[in-house]
């Protein structure tokens, strides 16, 4: 079993990077094989709409996007995360999911998922439900925790400081190992996935 770990950060080490780290720790305590994926600091493009990813099977943008796409196939679980911009995802984190769900959204589909977010003071819950939006809208069970997942803090060393957050990060990944495990033990009595009936779009116009 693996979990991918999303840090949406511009800073590959910081204090979104030390939340997942411990969420990372909690899983491999758990025999759960961990990957944190940097989204990096560079431009992330938005999606445009253009439905191209539907015919080829990946978006045209030939970037970061479309590698994650490909390491997401070969994982059990995810864990994205983000660091608190205005009361909501940083942008580069925002365009990532939208283009990474709509071009590789079947990939992920019925594999459980979670949110992490990193702020200095407020704007986290807010962010948190942003995030989630994500998976409920692509079948994708919910990985909770003790608290909203959330950790506070201008820098790592301060995060380190934040003993419920990082307590709410172990406790997320000791529930999102536990959930694989129940999937994995159900997959072997036969328990799959439901089949999914053709999607009805209907337009209220």
């Amino acid at each position: 079993m693996k979990v991918l770990l999303v840090n949406g950060s511009p800073h590959k080490n910081g204090c979104t990077y030390t939340a997942l780290c411990e969420v990372a720790g909690a899983l491999e305590k758990n025999g759960v094989e961990t990957e944190i994926f940097w989204i990096g600091s560079g431009e992330v493009a938005g999606c445009i709409g253009c439905g191209i990813c539907a015919k080829e099977g990946e978006c045209f943008r030939k970037d970061i996007v479309n590698e994650f796409v490909i390491k997401a196939e070969g994982a059990d679980g995810y864990i994205f995360g983000s660091p608190v911009h205005y009361a909501a995802a940083s942008g580069s984190i925002t365009a990532f999911m939208d283009r990474a769900f709509y071009s590789g959204g079947k990939v992920m589909a019925g594999k459980p998922a979670a949110s992490v977010v990193s702020c200095r003071r407020g704007g986290a819950s807010a962010t948190f439900d942003q995030m989630n939006k994500y998976y409920t809208i692509n079948c994708m069970p919910v990985v909770s925790s003790q608290y909203w997942n959330q950790v506070h803090g201008s820098c790592p060393e301060d995060v380190k400081k934040d003993e419920e957050g990082l307590q709410t990060m172990r406790t997320l990944g000791n529930n999102m190992a536990w959930l694989l495990k129940c999937i994995e033990a159900g997959r072997a009595q036969g328990i799959l996935f439901p089949e999914r009936e053709p999607v009805i779009r209907t337009n209220f116009i």
